[in-house]
């Protein structure tokens, strides 16, 4: 993917799905975007078939050749194939990025990731629960409020360490600027990405939290467990070929 600059890159990354806009200081109301509501379910749904190839594409095939599928059905996620690896492939949509995203109900949004197995058990249910709230209708308010008494019931897990996610795919959809697409990896972690040195001056390591860019938005997410996003560029996509993004 071709960028003038290292920070149209930032920008983009900081933009995509899986990580909401960049942690900076904002103030505290939900930010302007150009999608305010839910669109219908028909615009965020896709061929089954369609959905397993580009699912597959985030990681190389050597991983995501053996890996579970999901697929998006009207009442959320469902296994499209049985895996034998312990890893999963999906196609997240705009909800499953930061509550505070502008991208949060934009129908074009199509990011494909291949979960570890210890994101796989550790967060993935965060984003399946909050897939079936928002088909559910849920606003994001109640999102909230249902996904703090789940976590109240034990019914979602704590992080475990060495949560990753490729997310490769040349064909994603993650943002309406520029390319739409770049290929990286992402870490989930319980710290706030001091320790990868993330976010400091010319560190290639851009990290966000998962809940949301100011908590003071909404803020019962600082009861929240802490999971935090780094994310790292890659030079190349599943396939090998060179995804320039300088």
């Amino acid at each position: 993917m071709r960028k003038n600059t290292v920070c149209n890159s930032v920008l983009l990354v900081c933009s995509m799905l899986l990580a909401g806009p960049c942690s900076l200081p904002m103030p505290a109301q939900a930010p302007a975007s150009p999608y305010p509501k839910m669109a219908p379910i028909e615009q965020y749904l896709m061929n089954r078939d369609t959905e397993i190839a580009l699912a597959r594409s985030a990681a190389p095939d050597a991983i995501s050749h053996d890996a579970s599928v999901l697929v998006l059905a009207r009442h959320g996620y469902e296994t499209a194939v049985e895996g034998k690896n312990g890893w999963t492939c999906m196609v997240d949509r705009g909800w499953g990025g930061m509550l505070d995203n502008p991208d949060f109900w934009n129908p074009k949004i199509r990011a494909a990731g291949c979960l570890n197995p210890s994101a796989t058990r550790s967060f993935l249910p965060y984003d399946l629960k909050r897939t079936e709230l928002v088909l559910q209708r849920h606003s994001r308010e109640e999102i909230i409020a249902a996904t703090q008494a789940a976590i109240a019931k034990k019914e979602l897990p704590a992080l475990e360490p060495g949560a990753m996610c490729y997310m490769m795919s040349k064909t994603s959809y993650l943002f309406d600027q520029g390319d739409h697409t770049m290929s990286h990896v992402m870490f989930y972690t319980a710290d706030d990405g001091a320790p990868w040195g993330a976010n400091l001056a010319n560190s290639p390591i851009i990290g966000v939290s998962y809940w949301s860019a100011s908590p003071d938005i909404y803020p019962q997410l600082r009861t929240f467990p802490r999971i935090f996003v780094s994310l790292i560029a890659a030079d190349k996509w599943s396939d090998g070929t060179p995804a320039m993004h300088m």
